[in-house]
């Protein structure tokens, strides 16, 4: 069997790799394999050797783009966080934001540059993809959501 945290440490290099900041990929990578429902930004900090500071950080990151989530633990003075069960598809609802600025990012350089320019050529295929993915994606994560539910049982 292999080791979880081993794992969880190559998870979080691939995250790093992809683009995300090296602490909250391991924050992220963590929470997921917890063995356990919520931990506490300090267990992060013991578990990963790294300052209550930038576990906070890493923290702050993401609950910001809906991965993680504070939730009660009655008894505790402490906050807890846990890994989002609807975490991906909630990720990849909040894109649209960012390819509508990526679309209205284009536009204006087509504006700028002529549509019938070489620059502008290049630009209308930009706003045009942005465009076929905010009308695709919601789509795609319905579709998954349907999916999710069906081999749940129905519920």
């Amino acid at each position: 069997m292999n080791d979880p945290m081993q794992a969880a440490e190559r998870l979080a290099l691939t995250l790093t790799q992809g683009g995300m900041q090296r602490m909250t990929a391991r924050v992220m990578s963590a929470l997921l394999f917890a063995d356990q429902e919520t931990v506490t930004a300090g267990e992060l900090a013991d578990w990963l050797q790294i300052s209550p500071g930038t576990v906070s950080t890493a923290i702050k990151n993401l609950v910001t783009v809906g991965l993680i989530e504070r939730v009660p633990a009655p008894g505790s003075r402490r906050e807890h966080f846990r890994f989002r069960d609807d975490a991906w598809t909630t990720l990849m609802s909040s894109k649209n934001s960012t390819l509508k600025v990526m679309q209205d990012a284009a536009q204006h350089g087509i504006d700028a540059a002529g549509e019938d320019s070489i620059s502008g050529r290049r630009l209308i295929a930009m706003r045009d993809f942005y465009g076929y993915l905010m009308v695709e994606l919601p789509k795609v994560i319905d579709r998954w959501n349907a999916e999710r539910i069906e081999r749940a049982g129905g519920d």
